[in-house]
């Protein structure tokens, strides 16, 4: 292919190839050649230009196929276009001419085809420099038309638009002859003629100005005939040509003096719809041609006609747009709903005719008005139909109020109006549905009572009125959920009422089940008690039915429909009236066969109507019953629900016979009683009614070969039965379409009704399938039809063999004895129930049975595999495929295999071979790849020949179907046919006419399937495989340029896959360009196929995509859709715009998902961008009342700078790039607020911190942050807080609530001290304060109330009075909430205020611990930094916060308690639930309980730690103010406890009101702690640790625990436990902080007792006292029994964890092993601290004798740590852990227990041990070299030298080891080492023990003088050297301290001269440097102070020798004088040296 990649065309290669890859080459050098001209240069191109043209004029000589002349006549206009034109009048000529040519062979057809479309090109693009000449080619190509076929007639259509597109006005000479031959092929056979015509006149109509004045009418009457026998793409076309001409009429202005003489005529808006309403009404057949049979008023229009018009006014409003719909919608409207008017009979004579047309009518305004208006003109066209619903009402009423009766209902008048009422009614619901709560203003706005207007009409005379009115009521309901128990109570009250008019009864019974299946999709729900106000009310009028028969029937139905409803709310409703609903079912059917004999021989017709009324009613309920509360169907409830069953079935069997005795009254009832019937036992398991499955399957065969039924009514039976992907090669009228709603009633045929309410109105409770619209259940004579072969299936499973081949034979017969119409409508019958019986035995891998089974169904499926229908043909396909599964025998499917061979190759007929063809694609699905290849080969073989057929169009759709079907299954298998298989796919494309577009789409589906077979292969660079992708990359590329809309989406989809196999060799910027042109198209189809190849495209790679969308836009000029704005607003504002328009499901997922992936690529990259498009949606919606708030909002900030932008937004000039968008939108685009936030928390730090972004802004204008957007972040979120609609609302909340979470900590760098968000207090409050209006619903309360306490703890505001603003919103709520769950709202469901009143509580408890944190805060650094005046939040006082709670808390802890006490209530295991409370909780009712679980799940954490904060702050003392209890003032010990008590009074003492609310809060919490469920959140588990840390931080609960020793043991496992499953290292470390807490308890414990017993036992023997503490006597513990075990387990758990060296089991040795220290993480140093301070406190809650067996590990661990982690670190620091280990380790060796008679001796042994293990680690084990740090291990041991008892350290052995280590370690060159060293020994020679001090001292001191009389010689050089002489001479001084009395003269005369020898004279002084200086002055600051000290000695020295006195006087003068002149430089170098000395001090000593 490379070498077709040239300008001109390579004809040597070009020769040498065969035909189909001759095509292919010249259709790649034709497409390479188009991008190849538009880059080369206009010299280059003028030089090949001759040899070009030759050769493109050659190529269409050789007859190219439709998409190769579509290239190459676009290639010939770019030639000409950028090179000369000379030429052009031959090439013109030529194709003339070739059109002339006489030559009418089908060989030559091609070329001919091919000069047209030149022409059209030519023309398109070179236009009037092409001057007169096309007088003549139009006049050729018009006279060749007159003998085209309709190719040809399709392709001079085209052309004709392309002439009159490139010449405009110019080409007005020719427009009359255009025009007639357009009218022509308007109405021709062929479709794809009628849709090129009707582009043509498109074109036309731009410049032929008859056309819309003068010739209106006929063009009109032309276009409603071309509707006649329409499909689907036709009605699109020439519905827009209509649309637009007769939108043109109205708008086009006179045209100027040129045209005055064809004296326009200028059309009223009135005139065009009485044009339209005709064709609606009459059809086609003209106005004056009006037939006999029109007269006699029999024939109706045909409904493609209706439906086409329908769409015609949909684009005639569209094109007007919204603003003119707004201004004349009045007048619009009384036209669409005259178009159902009685003053027309012709569109609702029949009741089919009615609904049909009802459904355009409602098509009509749904897609105007809910697609064009914004909010607020939807607001005022509500009012507009409220109106005329109002004025058709008030004629209602006059005639109904006519006293006669029979004037009353014989009265047209009640029909007139039905169908005008029922369009207003839906279309009223459908637009309040979509308007959501924005809608509230309207119906609080009395003028409009739409409420009133919509309820009074429920009691019109028409059912079907009714029933639209209760639709309303529950859109309404849906749309604003405050609204549906208000209207639910009014409704029930009218019903109770009413009760004797049966149109009340019937009209509010459908509006309280409206309303009750509305439930569902509010989730605040209903109050509880409704339930049983419905019950009972069902209840009344099923026992009152009987009292008066003229409302028996309605009574009945509605007691019925009612249960019914009610079962729809779930279990929790229906729980308690289970038993009502049951006695009723088995009242309802009599008890025994007999019973049902004597009612069949007394009844009348009336009464059976009741009887079948009712019980097909109560049949409903139960159905009701089973499919929406599953939950409740226990076996004891099935044993209730089957008696009646037997009954119901022989009434059944009975009906037929009653039908005969009382005929056609009974029909409908008796049809629905089966349906009904039948839709029971569907749902129910076959077991339940096995005895009398036979009787069922009869009545099932009678009903499906009933001869009564006329209708072939396939489409609502087959789609079911047949694959999704078949369906679509059947009929595009089964895809998904924009028109759907309308385009149904073609789909079912003429003599078939549409679905609506009225046939079914039970279907008015069911969750609707398909979105907001109405449910329209068919007719009951078709859905008994479709239930009962639903039923079918499955009960001939269950029942015998022998019944089963006998009900098969018969249903056999049944079509042979039939004949024409009547026997399609059997065998369609039939067919479709044996595959839903196949489709049910392979779906529960049954068998079919014996062998003989077989044949029936064989020959059955057979026939109808040959059927005339297609769709029963493509049924049979997949039943055929179905047997071969249940069958699953080898040889019977290659039985089944070679049937269909024999018939494809001996049938000529298409029907055969079609059907066959697709039974052989079905085998394969089922059944993988028909085992054996052979077979594979045959059917690949017989396909390829079917698909070639080109005289049968359909032959070759389904063969190619059926071959994408193969590729698919047969996966690998098929690569060995891949390459013929590619090549005849892309020879088809090439060559089959446009016309067919089905078999490009089978064509595209085989191309997708191939794709997906070769997969990944294809990026493979062998020649084979880019030859392959080459050959798809073609094939994409034809079907994109194909016309029809499904063949560009499967191209599209072909690319996707390819991107995502071999996604280099996709040219993404084409594949974009096509995307972006498409986004908007009027094909549902193909919108999805963009969207979801875009969602797939921005996955990987969004930036390009969406640089590609721009550059595109910006470069094209007329090809991308006016609709998407991607100029300006890039796709992102494209898909946006797209998402606001949108409505079907699927689409708008995929957009908010595509938008999702770009949003997380590119929001950090294109933030401005990004937060623009969301403040222009959201700014959009800024409606007045918002915009006024915001103004007031600016005028508080006082900052008036870039905060007025709201309010300019409007008047700008430049049109708003979002018009309105809908609250759906906003809602969006608020989330993506909220995720641009969080995109950026994971990028630059600079997006939350305003200095460094400002810094980095100022550097590169091109950075941009989020914090310098803050402004728009809160002014979106506030826009969107404040709305109409409560979803946005939410949503602006939590954007709100993210916003403080992130940016409330950024200082403002222009006020220190203060934050940035404090300037934005003002929009916050405003933002909140709607929220908790009265009307507020309790989700935004509940929301509102979260923001509040997060702003109020998140410490933005400093002043107290600020705060107040928000702090009054909550205390407003919390006395709202105080009265408990009976003072909220009626209106919601009791879990709603449960809901409302924990948000409260929850959010009052999160600032009560903030309050309380920050107060403890403020204690700790006892005002150290004053001059800071405030420590983080300006200026409130620590205590401030605090005090503002402090008012309420003592409510607040009431209420806390109590939510608690619910909580535990409710986690309680469901078989306690017979033990709690009937009435419920504080805050939840009984019934509500399991909703309410989950708000409770929600806020129990906070609530706990705020309660136990405040237990904690009252220290658990405050007894309740009655009670003055003096004795309680103290903290309660165990001792004191027992006389707290006073008289054994019935009222609990404050004792055990302490103890339950201790237990509650414990237990509450080891309950969450100890079975953590997965999505425990981490805030749950730290707010209820935090809560055991503050219960445990006073002294009574703590002796509580102490106390009880399981108490503390089962805490302990709770918390190892969390410690084993939640890695966070803050869990763990709030959980470790909790045992030492624990731990203390039991320390204070066994003091306590320890005391008590001391006391108590004072005078006797001290022996004789018991042990106390774990270990007694016998010193064991036992595990789960002893506390220190338990803590021992959890601390070596931690200590593990971290440092898995210390298990010996690890290391796989027991002494102790060398590895390399390490230095922990900072969480794992401090977890290990942590666990170390636990273990060092253990021996103190032991017995001596305990202390004993657990000292061992206690050290080892301790020392393991010490050994693990001692890292050198530089300066000498000792690790963090190491620390720790060694304050472990002194407080374990000072332990009382170490001294305590009993465990002295052990203890010492076990200490000297441990001493040795320390003196080990330095010892390196077996030649490995260890890099310990020596200070760490120096410093263990003076800590043993200096806690332990002597007799530890002073034996010989051990003393000795320790001197040589600290020998050793003075050698070390380190210098930080030496001063360590020298700490060390200073502390222990200072020991006061002479035992343990002079060993040191004798044998280190000498070493230390020469130390230091070698610095002495060589004098320090630097500061460290310096200090390690400091450090030496404090070690001597401190000798010369402790020295005896004769000893210290050699220590004085030792240390002086080293002193002097470092003064300095005052000349040396002054060039000395900063070091020498500093040590002159420490050295004459020693000697000032030994000298008074030790006189004697002094003078001594100082007299034997001259040299050193007189040094020392030079020094001390020279000092003098320097003093005198640097004051301040003496004191600073003095403090310096003394710092430095403190800092290396360590305090373990």
């Amino acid at each position: 292919m490379e070498l077709a990649h040239s300008l001109l065309l390579n004809e040597e290669a070009y020769n040498q190839l065969g035909d189909v890859q001759k095509a292919e080459f010249i259709f790649d050098w034709l497409r390479y050649l188009e991008k190849l001209l538009l880059a080369t240069s206009r010299s280059d191109v003028r030089e090949k230009q001759k040899t070009l043209v030759e050769q493109l004029l050659s190529l269409m000589n050789s007859s190219p196929g439709p998409p190769t002349r579509k290239l190459l006549a676009k290639n010939l206009a770019i030639l000409y276009s950028i090179g000369d034109t000379f030429s052009v009048y031959e090439t013109i000529d030529k194709c003339n001419d070739l059109i002339r040519s006489k030559d009418d062979s089908p060989s030559y057809l091609p070329t001919k085809l091919a000069a047209v479309v030149c022409l059209g090109s030519l023309y398109k693009k070179l236009g009037r420099i092409l001057g007169n000449t096309f007088t003549d080619t139009v006049g050729n190509i018009l006279k060749a038309m007159k003998s085209a076929e309709s190719q040809g007639r399709y392709e001079i259509m085209l052309s004709l638009q392309n002439i009159l597109s490139g010449l405009g006005a110019a080409a007005t000479p020719c427009y009359r002859d255009v025009y007639k031959a357009a009218r022509s092929c308007l109405t021709d056979r062929s479709m794809a003629v009628r849709c090129a015509a009707a582009k043509c006149l498109l074109e036309l109509q731009n410049e032929a100005v008859f056309m819309w004045s003068t010739d209106l009418d006929s063009v009109a009457t032309l276009c409603f005939k071309s509707f006649e026998g329409s499909n689907y793409d036709v009605r699109i076309s020439v519905s827009k040509l209509l649309g637009t001409v007769l939108a043109k009429a109205i708008i086009s202005k006179h045209p100027g003096a040129a045209a005055s003489r064809q004296s326009v005529r200028r059309v009223s808006l009135e005139e065009v719809l009485e044009l339209l309403g005709t064709g609606f009404l009459r059809g086609s057949s003209g106005f004056l041609r009006a037939s006999g049979d029109m007269l006699k008023g029999t024939s109706s229009v045909s409904r493609d006609v209706r439906v086409g018009v329908t769409q015609a006014y949909v684009v005639f409003v569209s094109t007007l747009g919204g603003a003119w719909l707004e201004k004349n919608f009045a007048a619009f409207l009384s036209h669409t709903l005259s178009l159902v008017s009685q003053s027309h009979p012709k569109a609702t004579q029949t009741q089919i005719d009615a609904v049909c047309s009802r459904r355009c009518v409602s098509f009509i305004l749904r897609a105007t008005v809910g697609g064009l208006l914004g909010e607020k003109a939807q607001i005022a066209a509500a009012k507009d139909i409220c109106q005329a619903i109002w004025k058709l009402k008030k004629v209602m009423d006059a005639v109904m109020s006519d006293g006669n009766l029979e004037t009353r209902l014989g009265s047209t008048d009640v029909a007139a109006s039905q169908h005008m009422l029922v369009c207003a009614l839906q279309e009223l619901g459908n637009l309040i549905h979509s308007l959501g709560t924005t809608a509230a203003p309207l119906l609080q706005d009395s003028s409009a009572g739409v409420l009133d207007n919509v309820i009074s009409v429920t009691l019109h005379p028409s059912i079907s009125v009714r029933l639209a009115a209760a639709w309303c009521l529950h859109c309404i309901a849906v749309a604003l959920p405050s609204y549906l128990t208000p209207l639910l109570d009014r409704c029930l009250e009218r019903l109770t009422v009413l009760k004797s008019s049966p149109e009340a009864v019937t009209g509010f019974s459908f509006a309280v089940a409206a309303l009750l299946g509305a439930v569902k999709h509010c989730p605040l729900g209903i109050p509880h008690g409704k339930g049983k106000i419905i019950m009972t009310l069902a209840e009344d009028l099923l026992c009152s039915a009987a009292q008066n028969s003229r409302l028996s029937a309605q009574r009945t139905q509605a007691g019925w429909l009612l249960i019914a409803a009610l079962m729809t709310l779930g279990p929790a409703f229906v729980n308690h009236h289970l038993a009502r609903v049951l006695l009723l079912w088995k009242c309802v059917f009599p008890l025994s066969p007999k019973d049902l004999g004597t009612e069949k021989s007394r009844g009348d017709s009336f009464t059976w109507q009741v009887t079948l009324e009712g019980r097909a009613g109560a049949l409903c309920a139960i159905k009701s019953f089973v499919s929406h509360c599953g939950d409740l169907l226990t076996e004891e409830v099935i044993q209730h629900l089957l008696p009646p069953l037997p009954c119901a079935v022989d009434l059944l069997t009975l009906l037929s016979s009653i039908l005969k005795t009382y005929g056609s009254p009974l029909k409908t009832p008796s049809v629905v009683y089966r349906q009904r019937l039948y839709e029971l036992l569907i749902l129910l398991p076959p077991e339940t009614y096995e005895g009398y499955l036979c009787a069922v399957l009869r009545e099932l065969a009678a009903d499906l070969t009933a001869p009564d039924i006329q209708v072939a009514a396939s489409t609502f039976l087959l789609p079911r039965l047949c694959h999704q992907d078949d369906l679509l090669i059947l009929s595009p009228l089964l895809q998904d379409t924009d028109h759907r709603f309308i385009e149904e009633q073609l789909l079912l045929g003429n003599g078939i009704s549409c679905g609506s309410l009225e046939y079914d109105p039970y279907s008015i409770y069911e969750k609707d399938v398909e979105g907001d619209s109405v449910p329209k259940p068919l007719p009951p004579t078709l859905s008994v039809i479709s239930s009962a072969v639903k039923l079918f299936g499955v009960v001939c499973a269950h029942v015998g063999e022998a019944q089963r081949l006998l009900i098969l034979e018969q249903l056999l017969d049944s079509i042979k004895h039939t004949k024409g119409a009547r026997q399609q409508v059997v065998q369609l019958h039939v067919v479709s129930s044996v595959s839903s019986f196949l489709k049910y035995v392979a779906g529960s891998k049954g068998h079919l049975g014996p062998e003989e089974m077989r044949r029936p169904v064989l020959a059955l499926v057979m026939g109808a595999l040959e059927s005339p229908s297609p769709l029963l043909r493509c049924a049979a396909a997949e039943a055929w495929a179905r047997l071969a599964q249940v069958v699953d025998d080898g040889a019977f499917t290659a039985v089944l295999a070679q049937v269909s061979f024999d018939k494809l190759k001996s049938a000529r007929d298409a029907v055969t071979r079609t059907g066959h063809s697709l039974a052989l694609g079905s085998l394969h699905r089922y059944l993988g790849g028909i085992s054996s290849s052979q077979h594979l080969n045959s059917c690949v073989g017989i396909l390829y020949t079917l698909s070639q057929d080109s005289t049968s169009p359909d032959v070759q759709t389904w063969a190619l179907h059926s071959l994408s079907l193969i590729i698919d299954s047969a996966g690998p298998l098929y690569y060995t046919h891949a390459e013929p298989t590619l090549s005849l796919i892309i020879m088809l494309l090439l060559n089959v006419p446009p016309t067919h577009a089905e078999v490009h789409q089978s064509l595209g589906r085989c191309l997708n399937a191939l794709i997906t077979t070769l997969g990944p292969e294809l990026q493979g660079n062998s020649t084979s495989v880019s030859t392959l992708r080459t050959s798809c990359l073609l094939g994409c590329a034809v079907m994109q340029d194909n016309p029809d809309c499904l063949v560009q989406a499967q191209a599209i989809s072909c690319l996707q896959q390819l991107h995502m196999f071999a996604p280099r060799h996709v040219n993404l910027s084409s594949l974009v360009s096509c995307l972006c042109v498409n986004l908007c198209s009027p094909y549902l189809l193909l919108r999805r196929a963009v969207l979801a190849c875009l969602r797939q495209l921005v996955q990987r790679e969004a930036a390009e995509v969406s640089e590609h969308a721009v550059m595109l836009a910006k470069d094209s000029r007329e090809e991308l859709t006016p609709d998407a704005n991607i100029r300006e607003v890039g796709l992102e504002g494209a898909l946006l715009t797209l998402l606001d328009k949108e409505t079907d499901g699927r689409l708008c997922h995929d957009i908010k998902e595509t938008l999702n992936h770009m949003l997380t690529s590119m929001a950090v990259d294109k933030l401005s961008f990004w937060l623009k498009l969301c403040k222009d949606v959201l700014a959009a919606s800024a409606d007045f009342t918002t915009v006024t708030c915001v103004d007031t909002m600016q005028e508080e900030e006082g900052d008036k700078g870039d905060d007025a932008s709201v309010l300019t937004i409007r008047n700008d000039g430049r049109p708003h790039p979002f018009t309105n968008p809908r609250w759906a939108t906003r809602v969006f685009a608020a989330e993506c607020v909220c995720r641009i936030i969080n995109q950026c928390e994971n990028a630059h730090s600079a997006h939350f911190d305003i200095a460094l972004a400002q810094e980095m802004k100022k550097r590169d204008s091109r950075n941009d942050f989020l914090v310098l957007h803050l402004g728009d972040l809160i002014r979106m979120a506030f826009m969107a807080a404040t709305d109409h609609s409560d979803q946005l609302r939410l949503s602006g909340l939590e954007t709100l609530l993210v916003v403080i979470r992130r940016f409330a900590t950024i200082p403002e760098p222009e006020f220190p001290g203060h934050v940035i968000l404090e300037q934005y207090q003002a929009n916050v409050g405003a933002a909140l304060r709607p929220a908790f209006t009265s009307e507020t619903p309790p989700d935004v309360t509940a929301k509102a109330c979260q923001v509040c306490s997060a702003w109020i703890a998140s410490g933005v505001v400093s002043d107290l009075n600020d705060l107040r603003r928000v702090h009054q919103l909550l205390v407003a709520s919390l006395t709202k909430i105080q009265v408990g769950k009976e003072a909220l709202s009626h209106l919601y469901n009791e879990s709603a205020s449960t809901m409302e009143i924990l948000a409260v509580l929850k959010a009052w408890a999160e600032v009560y611990i903030i309050a309380v944190e920050r107060h403890k805060n403020h204690k700790q650094p006892l005002k150290t930094t004053c001059s800071e005046e405030s420590v983080g939040n300006g200026s409130i006082s620590s205590d401030g916060l605090l005090d503002l709670v402090h008012a309420d808390l003592g409510t607040l802890s009431r209420l806390w308690l109590a939510a608690l006490q619910d909580f535990a209530l409710l986690t309680l295991p469901s078989e306690f639930a017979s033990q709690l409370p009937v009435e419920g909780g504080a805050f939840y009712t009984a019934e509500t309980s399991e909703n309410a679980k989950s708000h409770y799940y929600s806020s129990w954490a906070f609530i706990l730690h705020a309660t136990a904060l405040w237990l904690t702050s009252t220290g658990f003392v405050v007894a309740d103010p009655d009670e003055g209890a003096p004795n309680l003032s103290r903290p309660v010990t165990p001792t004191s406890m027992c006389q707290g008590s006073s008289s054994g009074a019935p009222v609990k003492s404050p004792e055990d009101v302490y103890t339950e609310r201790f237990h509650l809060i414990l237990g509450i919490s080891v309950e969450f702690l100890c079975s953590l469920r997965s999505d425990a959140t981490m805030e749950s588990i730290t707010a209820c640790l935090h809560a055991l840390q503050a219960l445990l931080d006073v002294p009574w609960p703590r002796s509580k625990i102490g106390s009880d020793q399981d108490l503390g043991i089962e805490l302990l496992n709770v918390l190892h436990r969390v410690i084993l499953t939640r890695e966070s290292p803050s869990i763990q470390l709030a959980s470790l902080e909790v045992v030492r807490q624990i731990i203390c308890a039991a320390q204070e414990h066994v003091k306590e007792k320890r005391r008590s017993a001391e006391v108590d036992d004072g005078a006797a023997e001290k022996e004789t006292l018991p042990e106390f503490g774990e270990g007694k006597d016998t010193g064991g513990l036992v595990p789960g029994k002893s506390l220190v075990f338990a803590t021992l387990e959890l601390c070596v758990c931690i200590l593990v964890r971290q440092l898995p060296e210390l298990n010996p089991k690890l290391t796989g040795s027991p002494g102790v092993k060398a590895t390399k220290p390490q230095m922990l993480s900072e969480d794992g140093s401090r977890l290990v601290s942590a666990a170390l301070v636990i273990l060092s406190e253990l021996p103190a809650v032991c017995s001596p004798e305990g202390s004993i067996s657990i000292l061992p590990t206690i050290l080892y661990l301790t020392i393991g740590v010490l050994r693990e982690t001692a890292v050198k670190l530089p300066g000498g620091q000792l690790s963090s852990t190491v620390a720790a280990s060694l304050q472990a380790l002194k407080g374990i060796l000072s332990s009382p227990m170490a001294r305590a008679e009993k465990s002295h001796t052990a203890w010492t042994d076990l200490l000297r041990s441990a001493l040795t293990t320390v003196l080990d680690c330095w010892d390196p084990v077996a030649g490995t070299h260890q890099e310990l740090d020596e200070v760490s291990l120096l410093t263990a041991i003076t800590v043993f030298t200096l806690s332990t008892s002597p007799e530890v350290t002073t034996i010989p052995c051990l003393q000795k080891r320790c001197i040589e280590k600290f020998k050793a370690t003075l050698e070390i060159k380190d210098p930080m080492v030496q001063i360590k060293t020298y700490q060390l020994l200073l502390s222990i020679f200072q020991y006061p023990n002479p035992a343990v001090s002079y060993p040191y001292i004798y044998s280190l001191v000498s070493s230390i003088v020469e130390k230091l009389q070698e610095i002495d010689k060589r004098k320090p050089e630097d500061t460290t050297e310096l200090q390690i002489f400091q450090e030496g001479i404090k070690v001597l001084e401190a000798l010369v301290a402790i020295a005896e009395e004769q000893h210290r003269s050699h220590l004085v005369a030792c240390l002086l001269p080293i002193l002097i020898s470092f003064l300095l004279d005052e000349n040396a002084l002054g060039s000395a440097t900063s070091i020498m200086r500093n040590l002159h002055d420490f050295a004459l600051q020693n000697l000032m102070q030994i000298g008074p000290q030790y006189s004697s000695v002094f003078k001594s020295v100082m007299a034997s020798s001259p040299a050193l006195k007189a040094r020392l006087e030079a020094a001390i003068k020279g000092n003098q004088e320097s003093v005198k002149l640097k004051i301040p430089t003496s004191k600073h170098t003095k403090n310096s040296g003394k710092n430095s000395s403190i800092q290396l001090k360590t305090n373990f000593l």
